[in-house]
């Protein structure tokens, strides 16, 4: 632990310039087979060009956009402009989102599945109801595009939980799964590390970030900082040998985001350095 402590400590100065030469400094260390990535509602209070700019400050390459970066009522020719401006700064859409699929219309759906294509998104994060998410799979057949559903907690009346998200997409086509947010996953009392076992194969998807008190996910911390087992988290996406992203979602210090995401990233460079080693 003092060494893995260590490793974070490096990367944090090295993501802050602070340290020239280390090898912490490369972009995306050691990680494990990893996409540590930002979801870009961490950055809400900023127009696309300065979240551009902080996401590279990350070190990171990956990012999940939100609509505050890309508005999905965009023309396509603005969404084009908006993929542009992602591409061109190396950064890797993984996908969007979180997307509302709490109309149900076909229309808006198709909508929203034009606009994610348009985009680049491989997957979207979304919010559907109860009625709408069976209608998505055949817009995630037609259009080849990922859904990862996002559980909400205890505000959530139709999937507060990764389990109740499996119950229904575990029958849909493979490309249907979840987005697992810890931070509302443990706030009712579910055991995080077993819900990403369980779900198996179906995690598309990770929100990370971390809580004082588990039971609480309004009561964020940087990562590292809290009560989250960061480190067995991802031990057991390593055994189900994970390949999608893991997504900061930092929702605190809204208007000063970048020192908190900064040394979440540290501190999960380091466990997943650990991990490695």
């Amino acid at each position: 632990m003092p060494q893995l402590h260590r490793r974070a400590l490096l990367t944090a100065f090295a993501t802050t310039g602070l340290v020239k030469g280390d090898p912490a400094a490369s972009a995306e260390n050691t990680t494990a087979g990893f996409h540590l990535g930002v979801a870009s509602y961490s950055l809400r209070k900023f127009n696309r060009t300065d979240a551009i700019r902080m996401v590279k400050e990350l070190k990171t390459q990956f990012i999940n956009i939100k609509e505050y970066h890309l508005p999905i009522k965009s023309t396509p020719d603005e969404i084009a402009v908006g993929r542009r401006e992602f591409e061109q700064a190396g950064l890797t859409i993984l996908g969007g989102g979180n997307i509302p699929f709490q109309k149900d219309d076909d229309a808006d759906i198709r909508h929203k599945f034009e606009y994610a294509k348009l985009a680049g998104m491989p997957l979207i994060v979304c919010a559907p109801t109860a009625k709408t998410l069976p209608k998505l799979e055949k817009y995630v057949v037609e259009y080849n595009i990922k859904i990862a559903v996002h559980n909400h907690g205890k505000t959530d009346e139709h999937f507060p939980t990764p389990q109740s998200v499996l119950k229904v997409v575990r029958t849909m086509d493979p490309r249907c799964g979840l987005c697992v947010d810890v931070g509302h996953t443990a706030e009712v009392g579910v055991d995080v590390v077993a819900a990403i076992a369980e779900a198996g194969e179906r995690v598309l998807d990770v929100h990370m970030k971390d809580v004082k008190d588990l039971n609480d996910a309004d009561g964020q911390v940087p990562v590292g900082e809290g009560m989250m087992p960061v480190a067995a988290i991802f031990r057991q996406l390593r055994k189900l040998n994970y390949r999608g992203g893991v997504m900061l979602e930092y929702e605190v210090d809204e208007n000063n985001p970048l020192p908190g995401m900064a040394k979440s990233f540290a501190y999960m460079r380091g466990v997943l350095d650990g991990i490695a080693g």
